[in-house]
């Protein structure tokens, strides 16, 4: 909590120092054109990429898999679409960063193994990104079916 609240209070500060660092060597409205150009750019890129993720995760669901890697990239996305929308250099920075696929993946696969959904432990996630139970063996399992009784006697 205190880092989130440092981090509301240092951002805004190390935005406007490289905005006005920037603004003293290539003037005010170049400063001003690039800010705009990264966001239009940014949400170019958010925008494609953010259909992919939607296209995935319906592919997933499609197929009766669990799009975990996915939903997890998609609240990545949101993330970067926010940064990227924020005027200033560092966050566009952070927000391109975030549609990396490569580093996003990371990032989401990071985010998975930390967290604990309901008694399957997300901190052993295969390279496909599927949660694996914790801690149930053999004799947990359910085998749903149904059944006739016959008379073999005769």
């Amino acid at each position: 909590m205190r880092l989130l609240l440092l981090l509301f209070i240092a951002m805004p500060i190390i935005e406007m120092w490289v905005l006005i660092s920037v603004g003293s060597e290539i003037g005010a409205l170049a400063t001003i054109g690039l800010v705009l150009t990264t966001a239009l750019i940014g949400a170019g890129l958010l925008r494609h990429q953010g259909l992919q993720t939607l296209w995935s995760v319906q592919r997933k669901l499609a197929e009766g898999r669990m799009p975990a890697r996915e939903i997890f990239s998609g609240i990545i996305l949101a993330v970067s679409g926010a940064l990227l929308l924020t005027p200033g250099f560092v966050t566009d920075a952070l927000g391109f960063a975030a549609l990396v696929p490569g580093l996003r993946d990371q990032f989401a696969a990071f985010i998975m193994r930390k967290m604990i959904v309901r008694g399957v432990s997300m901190s052993r996630v295969n390279p496909t990104f599927e949660a694996h139970n914790s801690g149930a063996d053999e004799r947990d399992r359910v085998i749903d079916g149904e059944y006739t009784e016959r008379d073999d006697r005769g």
